[in-house]
């Protein structure tokens, strides 16, 4: 059960990391029906850590309160070489032969990988430090494609940004699709995001802001009509834009194809039905649009990694899941790579 959480720091703060784990775990959302965690900010010597523009952090907690920590996040840490802070290493190893669950943040892995933590695991960082990492730890898999991955007791997560996409993962496999749709909403950001950081390596540009902002009444419609039948044709019909250019600007807005992101909401809203009422399997597949059982089994197994009927087992009204039941370190589902889907057995349109 998720209920302790702890962000590790020590050395120069990076404010925006530190900040989305304060976000997701430390702020009191009871009153929402959400869940409560026991969170903290800890680090291995207790001083002031410096801060960008004069600031500085002063942590009340020292490395004892990662003793009793369900969840362990680096937020960041510095890239060189370093040495690791005493105590820091016993103690992450401690944390992970207990059962609980290490996160790294951007270039928090460097501390979890000179700790020797990661020998053999996949793992993914900033795309800019991705080569550096590589090659300081070779016998890491490194993914630099990736926003998350997580491999056993450890999720690693990319530059910035990607901590949220991380931190809401958790929740969402302790806690349920709904918990970390509202916590996302609260923060104004989208509870899962599709596609890798290969649209910011290529690109390393921000985004037309226009573009969102010119899809998103499309992308509310999709959402509210995710059980009738969409092409891709239709979707560039109702933007007043040839497939092609629509295709290319949905890409551009989302960071992956329309079809990759109609397949994903369906499966947020058959997590949705799942977790909540007593919809048969073929109910909640006419209603998020995949028509039959076979394809939504087949969807959602690919993206979250067990069946619909497991995972109602799991976060079903009747399961003992949810914000009182479960535990991370043993759940099942795992996160599945962001790939075409060239195995389905019958295409979803669009």
């Amino acid at each position: 059960m998720l209920r302790d959480v702890v962000a590790l720091v020590d050395g120069r703060i990076h404010p925006f990391e530190l900040g989305v784990v304060c976000e997701v775990f430390g702020l009191d959302r009871t009153a929402d029906g959400l869940p409560e965690f026991a969170f903290a900010v800890c680090a291995a010597r207790r001083r002031r850590l410096p801060a960008p523009g004069g600031a500085t952090l002063h942590a009340s907690h020292g490395l004892d309160r990662v003793a009793t920590a369900d969840l362990v996040v680096i937020p960041a840490w510095e890239t060189g070489e370093g040495a690791v802070p005493a105590g820091v290493t016993r103690a992450l190893r401690a944390t992970l032969e207990r059962g609980a669950t290490v996160l790294s943040v951007c270039s928090g892995v460097f501390l979890l990988a000179a700790a020797g933590l990661l020998e053999g695991r996949r793992v993914t960082c900033h795309w800019l430090h991705a080569e550096v990492l590589a090659h300081r730890f070779p016998s890491l898999r490194v993914e630099p494609d990736r926003l998350y991955v997580h491999d056993g007791p450890i999720i690693t997560s990319a530059g910035t940004g990607a901590g949220i996409d991380a931190c809401l993962y958790v929740v969402r496999r302790e806690f349920g699709a709904r918990a970390a749709n509202a916590i996302a909403r609260r923060m104004v950001v989208p509870p899962h995001r599709d596609g890798g950081q290969a649209q910011y390596i290529d690109t390393p540009v921000p985004r037309r802001a226009g573009d969102g902002e010119d899809l998103a009444p499309l992308l509310a419609w999709i959402q509210a009509h995710l059980h009738r039948r969409i092409t891709v044709a239709g979707l560039a019909r109702r933007a007043h834009m040839s497939p092609r250019s629509f295709a290319r600007r949905f890409a551009a807005a989302t960071g992956t194809t329309p079809h990759r992101w109609l397949i994903r909401q369906r499966v947020l809203l058959s997590q949705e039905l799942l977790e909540h009422g007593d919809l048969t399997i073929d109910e909640i597949a006419r209603r998020s649009g995949f028509g039959t059982a076979d394809l939504l089994r087949h969807h959602f197994t690919r993206q979250v990694g067990t069946t619909p009927r497991a995972y109602r087992q799991m976060f079903g009204p009747r399961s003992g899941g949810g914000p009182d039941g479960g535990g991370l370190a043993r759940r099942v589902i795992t996160p599945v790579p962001s790939a075409p889907d060239r195995s389905a057995p019958a295409e979803t349109p669009a």
